[in-house]
């Protein structure tokens, strides 16, 4: 899947987080956290497995987390890439 265009998911609301995705020459992915010390690995890990799962290879993958769940993370990070990239690709 590619990364065609800028696109968000999720609020900035306690236990949620708000992912900003664009397209970019390579894979990037920030992470701000208010419980970054102590849970910046497993949102890295729930965010490059759902990258894996649609075989993103490219794109800037900002996170702005307050707190959210794994299966939060994971559904915020779907929604936006299904938002980035185009209709033809979430068909396929």
């Amino acid at each position: 899947m590619e990364i065609v265009r800028k696109a968000q998911a999720g609020t900035m609301q306690s236990s949620d987080l708000m992912v900003f995705i664009e397209p970019a020459p390579q894979l990037r992915i920030d992470i701000e956290s208010t419980v970054k010390k102590q849970f910046e690995h497993l949102i890295r890990h729930q965010v490059e497995a759902v990258l894996n799962k649609f075989s993103v290879t490219t794109g800037l993958i900002r996170i702005s987390d307050r707190g959210a769940l794994d299966y939060a993370v994971a559904a915020r990070v779907e929604t936006g890439l299904m938002r980035a990239c185009t209709l033809k690709e979430i068909s396929a």
